[in-house]
Parts: structure tokens; C-alpha cells; sequence
């Protein structure tokens, strides 16, 4: 093994463990161990001034493919997903402003007259339906939030409505390219469209929702056993005053449906996910442009800084020819099983994501599955797709697995319901077990 590629592995589980330790700012560690990796392996070591151009990658942004068509296969920082994320990070936050979110969870909550159980489940469904197409951290943001201030006016207790919420969220997530980070990242560097995601994983997320709604009520009937008490309607919000300006909310709705309707047609019109969030944001910019310094500011610039990094370090392991080496060594363990593969892939990425950040782990496995299916577009679908349930529900089993976890569990905290550890997984370590086993099988079914 050359210097370079021992050198760019110690930089990657630096990372790793920094961003695992959370002592500092995730952003920074990335940015710092991209940092090194250009200038001491590829510069230093390597020097090799192709390899940092390359995995800056900023020759992609004039390529008119980039924009519309079919990007070229690139490695390094991939663009398209960092655009994407930014511009629905802006989309999201004119929803927010207008009051959107809120106004969706009341509007529901009175649909079914403020009844626990059908609540329940209807917030589990619509976690899981809004995840599709909003990011799952803003999703389980204001339905956590919205939720401990039911729990208030219902008198029971929001913390297993949470549970169930971040883990549906996750499920939810898994559906679709723009659902969860990891499936952008997998969709834009393997070329794959909404509907291919929907067609695929969706069909699996739809199916598993099912059971885990069943689940979830088997476990939590008790705590959301409908009594006879009457309900006082009077006390409680009306969904009309969670909207703050009526001709923002409107606004804010239609360029939503918009964004929905390139993404879901991008493979006809050729739009790329770039094309598609630059458009989101310029039109919610202008748009909202009296308010457009609270949306701006409001953006979750850290994150996008974080992929920036995290692409850097990824493109360093590729570059020093690490990810093929473990693409071979999976390849020899599986002896060209596509079945032991999918086994492979399906649980490493499951158990690793429940105790990793899924973002990095996805962004390091995608070369890798490139490497396992080098000539067999099929089987690189196959396992697309087992990578996409993997991490996405894996990351659901821990606290800490993603980062729409992290913020349901802070909400609930800060609402004085602390959820430990223990608590957390007892529920939702059998739901991923459930959901990756039935995964498995509905793969092996359909693929194999």
C-alpha cells in the first residue's frame, strides 16, 4: 500500500471519529480533513495537481450538461447535490415562514377530531408521506414541536408520537432521491430519477410502512387508548391562524408543487437535480424577496459545508484507490453472489449508520458499489437500492443515526420529555431489524 492511500485512510478516520466525538462542529472537521487531504496527500505526497482538480470538480459547473442533460460521471465534490440541498433548504424555509408546516399538522389533528390513537397514526403516515419530498430534519422539526403542543391540550404523553414520527420519517425518507441526504447523493452519482427511486425503493418503503405502523400501534395501544372524556373544540388552535399571510402561503405552496413536478418528470425534461434547486431557490427568493434576509438566514449553510469537505475526503479515498480495493475485497468475500452481496451491503450499511452519521457513510460506499458492479448496470440498481434501505433505515435504530433523530429527541427534551438511549432503541432497534430483514427479502425477491 502507497503512502498516499495509508495517508488518505488515517485522514478519513480522523474524520470519523471527530464527527463522531461531536466535539467540534461537523463542518469544520470535514472542511479541515478535505483541506489535507488537497494539499498534504494529493499535493505533498502524491503531486498530483490533475487529482485536485479533479476532485474539486469546479469544471462541472460550466459544463452545459450539468445544468440540463445527463452530467458526466464525475468524482470529488458533487455539485448537483450540495446545489440541490441548498435550493430545497430555501424552498423549505418560505414554507416555514409562511406557516405551511404547522398548518398541515393542525389542519390534520382536526381531521380526526383530536383523537389520540387515529392521531397517532396519522402523524406516523404523515411524517413518513412528507419525508418524500421535504427534508426529514424540517419534517420532524415541526411535527415534533407541533406534537408536544397537543400532548398539552390531549394530556398524553408525546414522546412515543416522537418515536414513531422520526422512525417513519426515516422510512419515508428512503422513497424517494430527494427524501434523505444519502439518496440524493446516490441518485446524483449514480444517475438515478425520482421515479426511479420511487419505482424502486418506494415500492419497498410503502410495503415495510405498512407493517410498521401496525407495529407501532401494537406497541403503543396503551399509551394512546381513546377515552370517553369529551373534548373541548373551543380550546383548541384553529389552523387558520398558523398561516401568516395567505398570499405567501399560496405562493410558498405552488413553487412547492412546482419543485414536485420537475423532480418527478426530470428524466423526461432532462432537468438536472442542480437545475432543478437553483430554480427552486431563485423563484422562492424572488418571490419572498420583503423576507428574503430571515429565509437566507435561516439556511442551513453548515450542513452544505459539511458535504463540501466530506466530498473532498470520499474523492481522496477514491483517488488513492481505496474504495476499489474494498470493492474487491467484497467482491472475493461474495464470490461474485450477488445475493451475498446484497446481505453485505444491506446490513454493514444498516448497523453502521446506526452509529455513524449515514451522509458520510453513503458518500463512501457509492464508489464502492461502482467497483462491485463495474459492466452490470442491473446489479449496480440492485444494490443502489440496498444501500439507500441500509443506511437510511440503520440510521433510524439510534438516537444518533441521523440527524432528523438528533432533532426530534432535542425537541422533546427541551419540552421537559428527556429521551435516554435506552428508551429510544427499545422501540425502534426491533423496527429497523424488522424493516432491513423484510427489505432483504423483498429485494431478493424482485432483483435476484
Amino acid at each position: 500500500m502507497s503512502l498516499a492511500a495509508i495517508s488518505s485512510i488515517i485522514v478519513f478516520l480522523v474524520m470519523f471519529i471527530l464527527v463522531i466525538s461531536e466535539k467540534f462542529e461537523k463542518h469544520l472537521v470535514t472542511l479541515s480533513c478535505g483541506g489535507i487531504m488537497l494539499i498534504v496527500v494529493f499535493g505533498a505526497i502524491m503531486r498530483d495537481g490533475d487529482a485536485i482538480a479533479d476532485t474539486l470538480n469546479f469544471y462541472s459547473l460550466v459544463n452545459p450538461n450539468f445544468w440540463i442533460g445527463e452530467a458526466p460521471d464525475t468524482s470529488g465534490i458533487d455539485w448537483a447535490t450540495i446545489i440541490f440541498l441548498g435550493g430545497m433548504m430555501v424552498m423549505v424555509e418560505g414554507l416555514s415562514k409562511a406557516g405551511f408546516f404547522n398548518w398541515l399538522c393542525m389542519t390534520l389533528a382536526k381531521m380526526v377530531s383530536y383523537k389520540k390513537m387515529p392521531l397517532f397514526i396519522t402523524f406516523m403516515i404523515v411524517s413518513a408521506i412528507l419525508s418524500m419530498f421535504i427534508d426529514s430534519i424540517t419534517v420532524i422539526l415541526f411535527l415534533a414541536a407541533v406534537t408536544v403542543e397537543l400532548s398539552k391540550l390531549l394530556n398524553f404523553n408525546p414522546v412515543p408520537m416522537i418515536l414513531s414520527e422520526i422512525f417513519c420519517a426515516n422510512l419515508g425518507g428512503s422513497a424517494t432521491m430527494c427524501g434523505d441526504p444519502p439518496n440524493i447523493i446516490i441518485g446524483s452519482k449514480l444517475h438515478y430519477s425520482f421515479i426511479d427511486f420511487v419505482l424502486n425503493t418506494g415500492v419497498i418503503a410503502g410495503i415495510c410502512l405498512v407493517v410498521i405502523v401496525i407495529y407501532f400501534y401494537l406497541v403503543y395501544r396503551k399509551e394512546f387508548s381513546t377515552s370517553n372524556e369529551e373534548i373541548d373544540y373551543s380550546s383548541m388552535p384553529s389552523p387558520k391562524d398558523a398561516i401568516t399571510s395567505k398570499f405567501y402561503f399560496f405562493g410558498n405552496t405552488i413553487i412547492f408543487v412546482c419543485a414536485i413536478v420537475m423532480l418527478i418528470t426530470h428524466a423526461n425534461t432532462h432537468l438536472s437535480v442542480a437545475f432543478i434547486g437553483a430554480s427552486v431557490a431563485l423563484a422562492t427568493s424572488i418571490f419572498n424577496i420583503k423576507h428574503i434576509k430571515e429565509i437566507l438566514s435561516k439556511v442551513d449553510y453548515k450542513i452544505l459545508l459539511f458535504f463540501l469537505g466530506l466530498f473532498i475526503v470520499v474523492g481522496g479515498l477514491e483517488k488513492t484507490g481505496i474504495l476499489e480495493a474494498i470493492a474487491g475485497f467484497i467482491s472475493r468475500v461474495s464470490g461474485g453472489n450477488a445475493k451475498v452481496m446484497i446481505a453485505i451491503v444491506i446490513w454493514i450499511s444498516a448497523i453502521a449508520s446506526a452509529f455513524v452519521d449515514n451522509i458520510p457513510f453513503a458518500a463512501t460506499m457509492v464508489p464502492i458499489i461502482k467497483g462491485l458492479s463495474v459492466g452490470n448496470p442491473a446489479l449496480q440498481a440492485t444494490l443502489a437500492w440496498t444501500l439507500s434501505i441500509g443506511t437510511d433505515i440503520g440510521g433510524a435504530a439510534t438516537p444518533i443515526g441521523a440527524s432528523a433523530n438528533v432533532v426530534g429527541t432535542a425537541v422533546a427534551g427541551r419540552a421537559g420529555h428527556p429521551i435516554s438511549w435506552g428508551k429510544y432503541c427499545k422501540t425502534a432497534v426491533p423496527a429497523a431489524i424488522i424493516v432491513v430483514g423484510m427489505s432483504m427479502l423483498l429485494i431478493y425477491l424482485r432483483y435476484c
